[in-house]
């Protein structure tokens, strides 16, 4: 009876605790889901968290990115050797342009002028 018991109580908290894991899972893969890649600013391993994107690709848009400048809308990813309508149709809801250049600083205070 006691053994059933405790049996009982260890295979809730197993089913609990498997709950538990899986709700983690889904929600971070929903995060990560929303969190656009800049290919713009991303680096190489950054870039190969994309779908069919591994090393070489990843490589290769750094490479673009370097000699070209930046990308001005999603679909210029399509001019990186490698990348075709199919992977960039794969691609297209993960990657983001954004803004290549960081913020200007703030200019300096000028001297007040007596007049």
């Amino acid at each position: 009876m006691i053994r059933n018991t405790i049996l009982l109580i260890v295979e809730r908290k197993g089913i609990a605790m498997k709950k538990l894991l899986l709700a983690l899972v889904a929600f971070f893969s929903l995060v990560s889901a929303f969190a656009a890649v800049n290919i713009n600013t991303a680096d190489v391993q950054e870039l190969q968290t994309l779908h069919n994107i591994g090393a070489k690709k990843a490589e290769a848009i750094v490479a673009y990115r370097t000699e070209n400048g930046p990308f001005k809308a999603i679909e210029d990813i399509q001019k990186v050797k490698g990348i075709g309508k199919a992977t960039f149709e794969k691609l297209k809801t993960e990657i983001t342009v954004g803004t290549a250049e960081k913020a200007a600083p703030p200019k300096a205070a000028q001297p007040a002028t007596k007049k």
